[in-house]
């Protein structure tokens, strides 16, 4: 499925999930931030046209409102879908530096290396500095993406995640990045 508007779609219906699960009102807000501006991106004349398309495909469900109405909510597949494109389009944010490094430290079992193996992909893809193997760097607030990434994976019990206020020697670090 290459058709951006049912890309949109699902993870328009995938954000709506997320709505319900998020406990925070910073986590609403950037839910709704980002909801918005991919709704705005929608052509709507194709809307109709692919919703009826993603739910021939089974990708969405139809679900019979007790008042009559009718809502479309993700199937599973639909889910595993929205899920694979949010994390192949994750990119993270970078801004004012708060003199601070998030650290991503990992033990993963040799049983789980395709994990390892996808996870030390993931965090060079996003730019972050392998100190060692299993040990990596990033300068901005990136802990909501590591979440994402390692339960994408399933692999949360083997990971660790850290934010250091003080790290010896940074001068590589901070040359790297700009900071």
């Amino acid at each position: 499925m290459d058709n951006p508007t049912k890309q949109k779609i699902i993870l328009l219906l995938m954000a709506g999930a997320a709505l319900s699960f998020s406990r925070s009102s910073l986590q609403h807000y950037r839910i709704y931030k980002s909801l918005g501006i991919e709704w705005q991106k929608i052509n709507k004349s194709k809307l109709g046209l692919e919703i009826k398309n993603l739910y021939e495909s089974k990708l969405i469900k139809e679900v019979k409102n007790s008042d009559g109405s009718f809502t479309f909510v993700l199937s599973s597949k639909g889910k595993v879908k929205a899920l694979t494109y949010q994390f192949n389009e994750m990119k993270l944010k970078r801004g004012i530096w708060d003199k601070k490094w998030r650290v991503v430290f990992f033990d993963v079992p040799e049983k789980y290396r395709w994990g390892r193996d996808a996870l030390r992909k993931k965090l060079r893809e996003l730019g972050f500095y392998e100190f060692q193997k299993s040990l990596f760097a990033f300068p901005y607030d990136c802990e909501d993406e590591i979440d994402f990434i390692i339960e994408y994976y399933q692999i949360r019990k083997y990971v660790r995640y850290g934010v250091f206020e003080y790290l010896d020697d940074d001068v590589y670090l901070r040359k790297n990045f700009g900071v």
